[in-house]
């Protein structure tokens, strides 16, 4: 296990509420301020990485083994959230315990044992058409997202299937027990009927209801976050979609390739099909990749690695730019995306920038844009130790308006410690494209990669 020399100064971080977020107190004044200015990048990442794992192996729900949907550290919970597991963002926690693992968190048996837990509790888990809701109770039951939202979310399956594919890989060649682990696994994957979400038509939808059936009506097409979802449609080994559905319904017959230019880089695709904003929130780069590898990905509409390099460094762009002069913004502190903000949850981007800065954004961007995102992890963990706490960076934080809360999101730390590997060492990227369902699926969508080998 790597030395975690930063624990020792962010382990004891004052929790608060409003305020500005500014030094602690330091414990030894002699001695600590100078421990962040020592840290090599290896020291930071290795620190990131613990913490955040930490939010999905000892955060995590106790009856499930899976992730909490949020965490708040002062307590204070909508309704009853603090129970609630969220299928998306366990996907993310099942690749996160891996991260454990590797750098000797924990041991490969742990892991074991906490994926067997929550396999079974997936098993016997609410399922509609062998989709899993968007959140679940400790007993396995559905809790509705929203009124209608109260059966399949084809999403967030898609999010916890690209984790549990991730794990198969990593214990499939193992022993006895950890290719019953993967045999499981894989049972859950072919349960899953893609091709019912479809409704006939050559597109995929997100939510399916046994009370409201299709009333939600949300077929999902490009450009956003669910890439992943059309390629493990087109993979299934049991309920797979044509390529006419990724072909219509994800790129609207080609009309995803219609991009424009924002601080001088091309968005390469379509971000928003009916308003006319330039990019996306931060994660749309982040939660399909988790798994899958952009780097030389590419198909008919796109080149995977420029479209989310490039939409990170429109980010870092418009911080160092700056319009709005906000507080802080700068080469140091950027990031945008889907988080906590003194209105509520909001969908944070450059043209609807509310002054919040979400540390996911930078931190899971690791691999795009890799001085940059280090550059902003040593400011946090020098200059703004105080928005620190036991899982990691807060989730969300505001300079100009002098506001944070001790609060953290399951889909908004899980990307950081996954994403931080595959810049490090490509694990994950290496584990997914690996599984051969996974190949054929891409090639039957057109894509090209050289993680695909030749047939």
């Amino acid at each position: 296990m790597r030395v975690l020399t930063i624990a020792l100064f962010t382990g004891s971080l004052l929790i608060g509420c409003g305020g500005n977020p500014s030094k602690k107190e330091k414990i030894d004044t002699q001695q600590e301020p100078e421990i962040g200015k020592e840290l090599t990048d290896e020291q930071l990442l290795d620190s990131v990485q613990k913490q955040t794992f930490d939010y999905f192996w000892e955060g995590a729900e106790p009856e499930s083994g899976l992730a909490r949907e949020r965490i708040h550290l002062d307590n204070v919970y909508p309704a009853h959230d603090k129970d609630i597991i969220t299928t998306g963002g366990s996907g993310f926690g099942l690749m996160a315990i891996l991260v454990g693992v590797e750098h000797g968190f924990i041991s490969r048996e742990q892991a074991l044992e906490r994926y067997e837990k929550s396999v079974s509790f997936l098993e016997k888990a609410d399922r509609f058409h062998g989709v899993w809701p968007h959140w679940l109770m400790p007993d396995g039951k559905m809790t509705p997202f929203s009124k209608m939202d109260n059966g399949g979310d084809l999403v967030e399956t898609a999010f916890l299937v690209q984790g549990l594919l991730t794990v198969k890989e990593y214990f499939e060649s193992g022993n006895e027990r950890e290719k019953e682990l993967a045999n499981r696994i894989q049972k859950l994957w072919e349960e899953v009927e893609w091709d019912w979400y479809t409704k006939g038509e050559n597109v995929l939808y997100w939510h399916w209801s046994p009370e409201y059936k299709w009333e939600m009506n949300f077929p999902v097409g490009g450009y956003n976050e669910a890439l992943i979802m059309y390629v493990l449609a087109a993979a299934s080994p049991t309920h797979s979609v044509k390529k006419e559905v990724y072909e219509q319904g994800w790129a609207k017959n080609g009309e995803i390739k219609n991009d424009t230019t924002f601080y001088g880089l091309r968005t390469v695709v379509n971000h928003y099909e009916h308003d006319r904003s330039p990019v996306g929130p931060m994660f749309w780069a982040h939660y399909s990749y988790l798994g899958l590898n952009p780097k030389d990905l590419k198909d008919q509409y796109a080149d995977y690695w420029k479209l989310n390099e490039n939409h990170a460094m429109i980010q870092y762009r418009h911080a160092v730019e700056n319009p709005h002069e906000y507080k802080g913004y700068g080469k140091n502190l950027w990031g945008f995306t889907s988080s906590y903000s003194m209105k509520g949850y909001a969908g944070h981007r450059p043209d609807r920038d509310l002054g919040v800065i979400s540390p996911t954004a930078a931190l899971a961007s690791m691999p795009y844009t890799p001085e940059q995102s280090k550059d902003f992890l040593r400011y946090m963990y020098t200059e703004q130790d105080s928005l620190i706490g036991k899982y990691g960076p807060y989730d969300a934080f505001s300079l100009e308006h002098k506001w944070y809360v001790p609060r953290y999101l399951a889909i908004d730390q899980g990307p950081i410690p996954v994403m931080i590997e595959n810049y490090r060492s490509g694990l994950f990227w290496q584990l997914f494209m690996t599984n051969s369902d996974v190949q054929k699926g891409l090639r039957k969508l057109g894509f090209t990669s050289p993680s695909l080998p030749n047939e």
